[in-house]
């Protein structure tokens, strides 16, 4: 099944699909062993900076064969692409989906980027992802009047033919500095608006009962990156501290295995799994 069809069925369902960002094999190993166990679907997630570590070819063909590996259902996403031939270069790797953010860029220039790459995806019939509205990155301070408007948000989507939007309503990007304040009455009217499914960016350190509730409300993606890496090296460091290992085949899998633990909790949260009334 194509990605845009699957998030279509989990808009129509109530439920969100948890989108991870990977970084090597052992974070990638996590994130699928999670998947694997819970027979559930999964976006794997890459950003620019992965791209440039791992390079485009490797991080490629690395997610396939663990797809593969793991006999997990799961597509390939390209997190916060900053320009079209970025994007070009992940579709004609074989992505399945590219993000463009055009988002601190003026309105009719997020328009006009956007507009591009969907032209380009529609080559590849692959799902093109926006952001409308400031969320804030990391270092950045959060703003309010960033927020995503729902009728903004309905013109983008007219003016782009975007499958997903992610939208601001009070996420950040990184850690958190205290509990976030998520606009639910913002994101529902957007919701109610725009007929596509929408994307929560920032899902790491969101409260479960706050991201349950933005699910109720109309999210069908939801990005986590943050907490994996942290979750990965605060046990890699555990490890290496209480070790003299130099093996790091040795060293790594428990590492991996806090990826797979944390993986296996959102992915119950965000599928609805521990839906509770």
């Amino acid at each position: 099944m194509k990605i845009k069809q699957k998030l279509y069925q989990f808009k129509a369902e109530g439920r969100a699909i948890l989108a991870a960002n990977f970084y090597n094999f052992e974070t990638l190993s996590g994130i699928l062993q999670a998947a694997h166990e819970l027979n559930e679907p999964v976006m794997l997630q890459l950003s620019e900076s992965s791209i440039r570590y791992l390079g485009l070819h490797v991080a490629t063909s690395l997610a396939r064969a663990g797809l593969e590996q793991y006999e997990v259902e799961g597509w390939l996403h390209l997190d916060h692409g900053s320009s079209p031939e970025m994007a070009e270069a992940c579709l004609k790797a074989g992505f399945d989906s590219v993000m463009i953010d055009g988002s601190e860029k003026p309105f009719e220039e997020n328009i006009r980027i956007t507009r591009k790459v969907v032209q380009m995806a529609a080559l590849y019939d692959a799902n093109v992802e926006a952001e409308l509205g400031f969320i804030p990155k990391l270092g950045q301070e959060s703003d309010n009047d960033g927020f995503t408007s729902p009728q903004q948000a309905f013109d983008f989507i007219s003016a782009t033919g975007i499958n997903t939007l992610a939208v601001a309503i009070g996420t950040a990007h990184g850690f958190y500095k205290e509990e976030p304040k998520l606009d639910f009455e913002r994101l529902g009217s957007i919701a109610a608006i725009t007929p596509i499914p929408l994307v929560l960016h920032g899902g790491s350190g969101i409260p479960d009962k706050m991201l349950r509730e933005a699910i109720r409300r109309g999210i069908t993606k939801v990005n986590l990156a943050t907490d994996s890496k942290n979750a990965f090296m605060k046990e890699l460091k555990n490890v290496l501290f209480n070790t003299d290992e130099i093996d790091l085949r040795k060293t790594f899998p428990r590492a991996t295995e806090a990826v797979k633990s944390l993986i296996i909790n959102k992915m119950q949260l965000v599928s609805m799994m521990q839906l509770e009334f």
